[in-house]
């Protein structure tokens, strides 16, 4: 048996048993020495050109490495990127499929179990001293939020980026704004825009057409200003006054702190020691299921909902009901 190449045994052991042709040939191997070592198993092949040192079944990592080698020079992309930052158990992220981004222009043949999307200015957003590289995470999270099947689950994104403390509001709306396409641009901007602020602007903007407005709901008094029980200013997010209800909005993309969920209580209790009923709606509640909501809402205030033509009115808890408007 001829020895490996030196400084080849490192490259094998720093990409988990992987490697590319072309690395054994620059490392001094000839094209001889690589199909001996394939054609007794020493080495099998994952993609044209790559290959794996052992003949057991591939570890996650082992297929990431062998698509970003087979299409080389290639970064994780979406899911992808986000599986290698957070390890596995997220059972939203597909691990069948491996996805990577390569330079636009290019034209990659995408190997089996590997999706291709090809990007402007890779080398902005690629993190290349990683094993394996991969697109920065806020890039990534960006990508999956902005073409998440519903609003809901787009949220999902943001709220899982910083509530894992992997990220912030204000390192994704830099890379947001170094994006040039994305569909759903301005209401991830104005989601993480209310996150940095602390407000929730962009539940009063929904929550006013597509529960009240789109169902002929009373309108409440946004921002109604009340006093607490040591007579401290504050305000009340939806003030029904004639109905005694009040609709508190919760746009916190992640779970609080103590203090600030204690603070929340007190508010409720201060509003019910005034006569009013309190519920709190967070985007679940007004962003997918709208519809569902308003239905709850009239029952609340007393009244009967008009039909939206999106629903019949007839939304149950839970489903992902169509947009009223976009935000």
């Amino acid at each position: 048996m001829i020895p490996l190449p030196p400084g080849l045994l490192d490259l094998i052991d720093l990409q988990d048993g992987v490697l590319a042709r072309r690395q054994a040939l620059e490392a001094g191997m000839t094209s001889t020495a690589v199909e001996r070592r394939v054609r007794r198993r020493e080495w099998v092949t994952v993609h044209p050109g790559v290959y794996v040192t052992h003949t057991g079944p591939l570890t996650w990592l082992q297929r990431a490495w062998a698509a970003v080698l087979a299409c080389w020079p290639a970064v994780l992309d979406r899911h992808s990127a986000i599986r290698a930052a957070e390890g596995p158990g997220r059972l939203e992220l597909p691990e069948h499929l491996i996805a990577v981004a390569v330079e636009r222009g290019r034209h990659v043949k995408e190997p089996e179990g590997v999706s291709v999307r090809r990007v402007d200015r890779l080398d902005e957003w690629a993190r290349w001293q990683r094993h394996p590289p991969v697109l920065a995470y806020e890039a990534a999270v960006l990508q999956m939020a902005d073409r998440a099947r519903t609003e809901m689950a787009a949220v999902g994104w943001l709220a899982e980026a910083c509530g894992g403390r992997r990220t912030t509001a204000s390192r994704l709306r830099s890379a947001m704004d170094a994006s040039p396409r994305m569909h759903r641009r301005l209401l991830l901007e104005q989601i993480l825009e209310d996150v940095e602020a602390g407000t929730c602007s962009v539940l009063e903007r929904a929550y006013r057409r597509r529960v009240e407005r789109a169902h002929g709901l009373p309108r409440g008094v946004l921002q109604a200003p009340a006093r607490d029980r040591a007579g401290r200013p504050m305000l009340r997010d939806v003030l029904y006054p004639r109905h005694g209800l009040v609709v508190e909005l919760d746009g916190r993309l992640f779970h609080s702190t103590a203090h600030a969920r204690d603070r929340d209580m007190e508010r409720d209790l201060d509003a019910a020691l005034d006569g009013l009923r309190t519920v709190r709606l967070g985007y679940g509640q007004v962003l997918p299921r709208a519809c569902a909501t308003a239905v709850k809402i009239a029952a609340l205030l007393g009244v009967e909902p008009l039909k939206c033509e999106n629903c019949g009115g007839s939304s149950e808890p839970g489903s992902d009901d169509p947009p009223h408007f976009a935000a």
